[in-house]
C-alpha cells in the first residue's frame, strides 16, 4: 500500500520587522500525534489538489482566511515512517499577524506563534543522533544507522517528528545555512 497524500500549510508574518510562524497544538484526543505541536494539515481529499488540502486544513484546524495566503513556495518533501504518509509543506505569506484564529476543539488544542528569531536561539534548537533500523519503532534502541532528530523546545511543548524537520528546512532557507541531516 502507498503513502498517504497529505500537505500542510506553514504560515509565516511579519510584524515589528520580525518573521512569525504559526502552529498548532494537536487535541489530547485524537488517534494519533496526540499533543503534539504540527502545521496546520492533513490528508488529500480525492479530486483535490496537494495546495488546496493544505489551505482547506488550515480553514477546518484554526479558521485561517486562507484568501489572504499568498503560497510563496514549497519546502522539502518528505515522508514518515510512523503514519506512512507523503508530506507537501506549502509556505504562504500573510499581509500581518492573523486576529481571528479560532482552534477547531475537534482537532486542535492551542494556536501557537513562535518567531523564527526564537527557533533560531540555541537554548531552543538541538539535534540528537538515535539509531535507526528499517523496519523499527522510531526512536527504537536498535543497531543500524544513525539518524540526527532535530527539537525545539518552546512553551512546554517539544516539537519533533516531521515538523521539526520542515522547521529546520524552512530556517536553512530563510539563514542561507546548510541544515543538518
Amino acid at each position: 500500500m502507498g503513502a498517504l497524500r497529505s500537505a500542510v500549510l506553514v504560515p509565516l508574518f511579519e510584524e515589528e520587522g520580525r518573521a512569525w510562524v504559526v502552529l498548532t497544538r494537536r487535541a489530547q484526543h485524537l488517534r494519533s500525534h496526540k499533543g503534539e505541536v504540527a502545521f496546520p494539515g492533513g490528508r488529500q481529499d480525492d479530486g483535490e489538489s496537494l495546495m488546496d488540502a493544505a489551505l482547506r486544513e488550515a480553514r477546518e484546524e484554526i479558521a485561517l482566511d486562507t484568501q489572504l495566503v499568498e503560497i510563496v513556495g514549497e519546502l522539502d518533501h518528505l515522508a514518515t515512517v510512523s503514519s506512512n504518509s507523503s508530506i507537501v509543506p506549502y509556505v504562504g505569506v500573510l499581509p500581518s499577524r492573523p486576529i481571528r484564529l479560532e482552534p477547531n476543539p475537534a482537532e486542535v488544542e492551542a494556536i501557537l506563534m513562535v518567531t523564527l528569531e526564537e527557533l533560531l536561539d540555541d537554548e531552543v534548537f538541538r539535534t540528537e543522533l538515535w539509531q535507526w533500523q528499517p523496519g523499527a519503532p522510531v526512536g527504537a534502541e536498535a543497531e543500524g544507522t544513525e539518524r540526527p532528530i532535530h527539537f525545539f523546545d518552546l512553551y512546554g511543548d517539544t516539537i519533533w517528528g516531521a515538523t521539526a524537520r520542515m522547521l529546520v528546512n524552512l530556517l536553512s532557507i530563510v539563514t542561507g545555512v546548510p541544515h543538518p541531516g
